[in-house]
């Protein structure tokens, strides 16, 4: 059954899903392109052979401490190679990776681990007496392997790394349940027997990516081999780009986040492309590295690229060498995308920020805006092999084309469900009357007759002022569009009267200073651009907006902080209040004791 999308592919695509692992899928690539470049990490570089190679002593290693087929295994690491030789060496073995952020609070990676049920943990030596505590909190035995950034730098930077950090981090772990990366490497060389021959399991879990899902709570997303697969043959064809011996992604988006781990590494891998691992960054340095290794890819969040316009480093740099820019993990504003575009031009590159969209629920994108047809606002064509219907909330009856609705999406990325939550999988995957299991994203949106799709809001951020509909992100788009701002915030304050009113948090452009009078000239632009009912009542000015751990703007903790000055009010009001009664009470007294006193 064809799509009225398909009409804008340059070429028909017949994808072909390998009965493969993840781990066999890559092989095929190293089989291909043994000697090309699979990762780099601080200009240490490691050939896809050498890659097989490192996979396979870590796949024994792990053989060695006791993981099986089936067992779960978290990697608490930033973007490094231990991290990577070690995701895919349990898949190597049929073991499940379960990804988390390693500056997770101590009380969350307790809860990582219970949940996936994790024999072991993989972690940074910085992050070894967090991990320590987390464990007490284990409901079983967790063996914890401490790596060090210094095991996998060149020579001539790791002494230096050592010296510097002496006594910084933890050393070699006391602990009997600990072990060091080097040891644990040194379990695999002397392990004895061959690794078990693992074959593909199309409903096997493989990863468990976590996300506050549909609803709002943390919840563990189930990942298959076919998921993730998918998502790098289609994605493949999706962003249109030939391959050509020695392109290089620079992977700053986090392993633990689906985009990152989903597009930076695997997609990149399967299709012989060089990883450069960048563990942690600033803008400044993020600047500095993209005129230094000149990648021909990079992915990044609106906020990242919104930072790098502001950085200085980058004035007078040639950017002709990218071949993608890609966006993902939160929505890119109409204006933000029109900046952005400049700056490449201004650079001397022949390209355009391209957005995807999509959720952990399908790893990440699953819809990308093609390149050489942009649509103001949308958010592009779904891939291959994936449909898109926009429906109801919360229902499978669809909408006519060009209303808003729930979007909803099936196709081979989709996951297999929610870890331990059949409740919350059962509202979030449903079959439809095409007999098509559909992900309901909670995403409201609507797609025109070609079939391109335009996001328009969370449905849990929706606002509702007055009876009407208010969608933050247009908001948004309007106020960024304002010379003298550079990003905004807007979210929704509780109100006896309007159940909610609109409240806009924003951060102007530098050298603007914020006062009263740049205040009433963005209320009263807004005023010729959005309906009464959306008009912000409040413009609050801030030096930055809050992020999340992978860098979107964090609406949830500027709701929390608006919700704590109402609590605060309320409270505040209800002691007035107390005292006011305290004083009409005490009045009548006061008046007679007066008036005994006058008599006499």
């Amino acid at each position: 059954m064809s799509n009225r999308w398909d009409n804008f592919f340059n070429e028909k695509h017949e994808i072909n899903y390998p009965a493969m692992t993840m781990y066999q899928l890559i092989r095929e690539s190293a089989r291909k392109y043994p000697y090309n470049i699979a990762y780099e990490f601080m200009n240490k570089k490691t050939t896809y052979s050498e890659f097989m190679d490192k996979i396979e002593l870590t796949a024994k290693a792990l053989t060695s401490i006791g993981i099986r087929a089936g067992d779960a295994v978290t990697i608490c690491m930033p973007n490094c190679p231990q991290a990577i030789d070690t995701f895919y060496a349990l898949n190597r073995i049929g073991a499940i990776a379960n990804m988390i952020h390693p500056l997770s609070a101590v009380n969350e990676i307790t809860f990582y681990m219970n949940i996936s049920n994790s024999k072991a943990i993989l972690t940074l030596d910085q992050f070894y007496s967090k991990v320590v505590e987390a464990r007490k909190g284990a409901d079983h035995t967790v063996v914890i392997i401490m790596a060090n950034i210094a095991d996998e730098l060149p020579k001539y930077l790791e002494i230096p790394f050592r010296v510097k950090n002496m006594g910084k981090y933890q050393g070699l772990p006391n602990e009997a349940y600990s072990i060091t990366w080097k040891d644990f490497l040194h379990y695999g060389s002397k392990f004895p027997l061959p690794l078990p021959k693992i074959t593909f399991e199309i409903d096997r879990t493989a990863v468990i990516l976590y996300s506050g899902g549909t609803t709002g709570t943390t919840k563990g997303i189930m990942l298959s081999d076919l998921n993730f697969n998918a998502l790098a043959l289609q994605s493949s064809v999706a962003m249109e780009v030939p391959y050509e011996k020695g392109q290089k992604i620079l992977a700053v988006m986090p392993l633990f986040h689906g985009f990152g781990l989903g597009i930076g590494i695997h997609t990149c891998l399967v299709k012989g492309i060089c990883c450069d691992l960048i563990p942690q960054f600033t803008v400044k340095t993020y600047a500095q590295m993209l005129a230094k290794k000149k990648p021909n890819f990079i992915a990044g969040v609106p906020t990242l690229y919104e930072a790098l316009l502001r950085t200085k480093g980058l004035e007078n740099v040639n950017l002709s060498f990218l071949k993608g820019m890609y966006s993902g993990g939160d929505s890119l504003s109409v204006e933000l995308k029109a900046k952005v575009d400049k700056f490449l031009k201004d650079h001397h590159a022949t390209i355009q920020v391209r957005e995807g969209y999509g959720t952990t629920e399908c790893v990440t994108a699953s819809c990308l805006t093609p390149a050489n047809d942009y649509r103001e606002g949308s958010i592009g064509l779904p891939y291959p092999d994936t449909t898109y219907v926009i429906c109801e909330p919360g229902t499978e009856k669809q909408v006519p084309t060009g209303e808003d609705g729930e979007i909803c999406l099936a196709g081979p990325s989709v996951m297999l469900g929610y870890l331990k939550n059949e409740e919350e999988t059962a509202q979030t995957l449903r079959v439809h009357e095409d007999g098509k299991t559909y992900l309901h994203t909670g995403d409201m949106g609507y797609m025109d007759a070609d079939g391109f799709v335009y996001f328009k809001q969370r449905i849990k951020r929706m606002i509702i002022s007055s009876g009407y509909n208010v969608y933050p992100s247009q908001v948004e788009n309007i106020i960024d569009a304002h010379p003298k701002v550079l990003i905004s915030c807007v979210i929704g304050v509780p109100d006896a009267y309007k159940m909610q009113k609109v409240k806009a948090f924003v951060v102007l452009k530098p050298n603007v200073v914020p006062d009263e009078s740049i205040k009433q000239e963005i209320l009263d632009y807004l005023k010729d651009h959005v309906s009464k009912w959306a008009m912000p009542y409040d413009i609050e000015f801030r030096e930055e907006l809050p992020k999340t751990l992978v860098g979107k703007v964090a609406y949830r903790v500027l709701e929390e902080e608006e919700l704590q000055k109402i609590a605060e009010a309320e409270k505040k009001a209800a002691e007035l209040n107390a005292r006011a009664e305290a004083r009409k009470k005490e009045a009548p007294k006061k008046e007679a004791n007066k008036a005994k006193k006058n008599a006499k």
